[in-house]
Parts: C-alpha cells; sequence; structure tokens
C-alpha cells in the first residue's frame, strides 16, 4: 500500500481520488476541508447538521455518494468529538474508523483530510490509523470483508510524520496478524520463522533458540511450560543496533501461542481467545520492525519466549519446583499461571545483554482486566523514573496505561514454603501485582517495566475504528517511547 502526502490543503474538493475523509466537530465549527466541501456543494453538510442527520459525535460516520461541486465520488463525514479534547488518539481512531467504512470494498486510493486542529502529531496518526483501519481479521474468509486502497494520501505538510505513521501503521498490522492466525498455524517454531523474515527484511540480526539450546541454558521455567505440549518451545532473540556504544532498552515478550492452561484448565469460553496470548511476543517483532523502518538511533534487544501451554503427558504438574535460569525455585500451584514462568527465563536472558532498562509485554493476568477493563493496560515498575516515561509516552500516543503499586508487602504474598517462591499470590487478590513481584525477581537492579495488556489486547467484538481480534496496542506507545532521549 502507498502512502503518500497530499500537501495542497486547498485542493479537497478538486482532488481525483475515489474517497475523499473529512472531520467534523461536534461543536458544529468546521475544519477547513469540511468548509470547502460544504462551499463546493452549497451548504450540504450544513444541512445535515441542521437537520441533525450528522453531529460530530466521535467516530459518527455519514457516507455522502456524488456530492455537487466535490470530484471524488464518495465524501466521508468522520465525528471528531469535542476540539479542545482532540489528541492522537482521537485522531487514530477517527481515521481509522473511516478506513474501516471504506474498506469493504476495493478503491484506488483515498484522502484523508483530518490533520487540522489541536492535535498531537496529527498527520502520523492519521496515516497509521488508515493503515490499521484497512485491515480486518478475515485471514481465512474465502471473501474477505476488507480492502486495504492502493494509495492513501494524508493532508499535511511533513513527509516524515507520514512516513513515521506507515511504518507504525504496518507494524500494528503485522502485531495483528501474528495474533489473529489461529493457533494451528501459529506455534513456536512458525513465530519463530515469521520473526526471521521480518529480520532479514529489516536488517535486524535474529538468533533463534530451540529446545536443545534451551536445556543447555538451563531454562527450566520455560521449559516445564512447554512440556505438555508437541510443540517444541523457542526463544527469539532480535538486536537493532542504530546507536553509537551505549547500553540497549531491551524489550521482552511473552509467546504463549495457545494456552489451554494446562492441568489447572480453562473452561471453553476462557480458551476460544487463547491465541491471543502471544501479544506481548507480537508487540516486540512490530517494534523492532518499525524501530528499524524508523532507523532509530538506538540500540534495541527484543526477547520472545515461545511455548504452548497444554495437557500432554508430560504436561507440569501443580505441586512441581521448577529450577529457572537465574536459579531461583518455584513452587507451581497453577498452570494456568504459566506466562509468568516464560518470563522469568526471557528476563534472565535478557539481564545477559547488560540492557540499560527493561519493558516486557504480557497478556498477564485476568486479574488486570478485572482491576482496568479491555481498555487500559496495567504498568508496574521497579524504577518511577523509567516507569514515568512509559506512562507520558502512552499518554502522548493516546493510549490508556494505568499504574498500580508495587509495595514491598505484595512480595510476601508469592513465597514459598518448599521453594523460594511459588507462581501464584495468597487467594484472589491483588492477582496483577502478584505476578509483576513475581517478574520483579527477574530482573535485578534494572529498571523495569512490566506492561500487563490482557485487556486492550484483543477485542472481543468489533470497535468503530477496528474489526474484532487483535488491537496491536502498546505498539504507538513504545515507538514513541523510543523516540525520546533517555
Amino acid at each position: 500500500m502507498k502512502v503518500e502526502v497530499q500537501t495542497d490543503r486547498r485542493s479537497v474538493a478538486s482532488l481525483a481520488c475515489d474517497a475523499v475523509v473529512v472531520g467534523l466537530w461536534s461543536d458544529e465549527t468546521f475544519t477547513e476541508s469540511t468548509r470547502q466541501i460544504d462551499e463546493a456543494s452549497h451548504g450540504i453538510i450544513r444541512g445535515l447538521l441542521e437537520r441533525k442527520e450528522a453531529t460530530g459525535k466521535l467516530f459518527e460516520l455519514t457516507t455522502l455518494h456524488s456530492v455537487p461541486g466535490v470530484r471524488a465520488p464518495l465524501v466521508v463525514l468522520v465525528g471528531m468529538g469535542d476540539a479542545a479534547r482532540c489528541d492522537a488518539s482521537t485522531v487514530y481512531r477517527a481515521a481509522a474508523a473511516a478506513a474501516r467504512c471504506l474498506s469493504t470494498k476495493a478503491r484506488g486510493s483515498v484522502a484523508f483530510f483530518l490533520a487540522e486542529g489541536p492535535t498531537i502529531d496529527q498527520e502520523s496518526a492519521v496515516a497509521a490509523g488508515a493503515i490499521v483501519g484497512s485491515a480486518g481479521q478475515d485471514l481465512y474468509r474465502k471473501e474477505k470483508k476488507r480492502h486495504a486502497p492502493g494509495k492513501i494520501l494524508v493532508a499535511g505538510d511533513q513527509v516524515k510524520s507520514v512516513a513515521r505513521g506507515k511504518a507504525i501503521g504496518e507494524a500494528m498490522n503485522l502485531a495483528r496478524h501474528l495474533v489473529n492466525e489461529p493457533p494451528h498455524a501459529m506455534y513456536p517454531e512458525s513465530f519463530a520463522l515469521a520473526a526471521q523474515r521480518v529480520a532479514e527484511e529489516s536488517g535486524i540480526a535474529c538468533e533463534v533458540w530451540d529446545g536443545a539450546r534451551l536445556e543447555r541454558e538451563r531454562c527450566g521455567s520455560l521449559l516445564a511450560v512447554s512440556q505438555g505440549s508437541e510443540r517444541p518451545p523457542r526463544l527469539v532473540i532480535l538486536e537493532y543496533r542504530g546507536g553509537k556504544n551505549e547500553p540497549a532498552t531491551a524489550l521482552v515478550g511473552k509467546g504463549v501461542t495457545f494456552d489451554s492452561g494446562g492441568l489447572s484448565l480453562k473452561p471453553t469460553d476462557s480458551m476460544t481467545t487463547m491465541k491471543c496470548d502471544m501479544a506481548g511476543a507480537a508487540t516486540v517483532l512490530a517494534v523492532m520492525q518499525a524501530a528499524a523502518k524508523l532507523k532509530l538511533p538506538i540500540n534495541l534487544i527484543g526477547l520472545v519466549g515461545l511455548v504452548e501451554n497444554m495437557t500432554g503427558g508430560a504436561a507440569m504438574k501443580l505441586g512441581d519446583v521448577l529450577t529457572a535460569r537465574s536459579g531461583k525455585t518455584i513452587e507451581v500451584l497453577n498452570t494456568d499461571a504459566e506466562g509468568r514462568l516464560v518470563l522469568a527465563d526471557v528476563l534472565n536472558v535478557a539481564l545477559d545483554h547488560k540492557p540499560a532498562r527493561i519493558v516486557d509485554l504480557a497478556t498477564l493476568t485476568g486479574a488486570c482486566v478485572v482491576a482496568l477493563g479491555t481498555e487500559t493496560a496495567g504498568a508496574f515498575s521497579n524504577d518511577q523514573s523509567w516507569c514515568d516515561a512509559v506512562l507520558a509516552a502512552a499518554r502522548r500516543a493516546g493510549e490508556p496505561l494505568w499504574q498500580l503499586p508495587m509495595f514491598p508487602e505484595y512480595s510476601e504474598h508469592i513465597r514459598s514454603e518448599i521453594a523460594d517462591i511459588k507462581n501464584t499470590g495468597d487467594g484472589r487478590w491483588g492477582g496483577a501485582i502478584t505476578a509483576a513481584k513475581f517478574l520483579e525477581e527477574f530482573v535485578g537492579e534494572t529498571p523495569w517495566v512490566h506492561l500487563d495488556i490482557a485487556g486492550p489486547a484483543f477485542y472481543d467484538k468489533p470497535r468503530p475504528w477496528a474489526d474484532g481480534g487483535a488491537s496491536g496496542c502498546m505498539v504507538r506507545t513504545l515507538v514513541e517511547l523510543l523516540e525520546q532521549p533517555f
């Protein structure tokens, strides 16, 4: 898909394309492009507002065909809400909602005139949203529901900003594609192969540890999760060198390509979306691709632990005691608390690279969804300044992220009577926090932020701006984070 800058904002009515997208504020004031469409059509938009057939409500879509005075055969008005509250998230989602509406048919070119107002990096957000909104999850439908346009035009002045949005949108779609693949197609070996392809295309170094290497490396915690499956585990290490000799930032992702719960078996309703349990790994790979495309002047290490959690005859059992790569022993009291067991070893491998800081991403706990809902990710950290940087990046990107406490007292909830720690907390309470405290045991003194993305990583039903399925959450936040000086 081509994405280009449309520098002449005065040409909206005369632009030769298949569809034009313009924004509409809820207070009935017009953007410059909306005003041009209204004047060229002798007040068609003003008439819609007067009759309350369009209101400018957030993500409301009004499609106009063959508008007098407008060359494009289709005009889409997308509600932008209150102009004073418009931010990067609003612009991104508005562009995605309009693109999703238009993607029901194949179109040659679509022009987006939305980057007009008090928004943050508007042109980049429009480009990313238009790309993501054009792609669905119908990977295996005979007749596709979504058709990306051949060309996207983004009204604006900054070629670099639009190129940034294109890289982010493509990275998000990579993450979404990986997560949306069914578990028979996306398993540890096939994910590792996909990572190798992305690395080769992006100029990133890639190393894959197979089961034998994991055994030699004494990754007993990760291996225990995988032993109930016929699919062998993998650990992928990606390295992007765009900086000088400064220490790298490490991104670590949970890659449970399917989670049955193991012997602590999930009920059917809880298992149907468990192909998404590798969303953290998919996000890491996507951000590595974006960093390489954008040629960010940083050093970056990406590590993903890949397993299936199944119920085969060799599956780990409740009461087992595992020895992690760090030497720490872990009592298993719930085989469905497996993601933290995988990350324990991957975080230890990350420390071998002596990173300056770490971010891990995982669809780790249902408890985080109970606490924050399905739209907001949870942040946990051992270093407030590093956490503040991640939270600030999320605000700029427009992705909901909320910090939860990590008081020392929570560590007592994971102490075991027969091993160093156990893989569940005491009782039901504070489960997202006790899971984070478990991970904290494996990062040493390195500044670290854990992002629990169990809520926003996968939409159980469509949103105005996206199909149901994988969301690609936190890609925008992490690119925003990595672009800033540390």
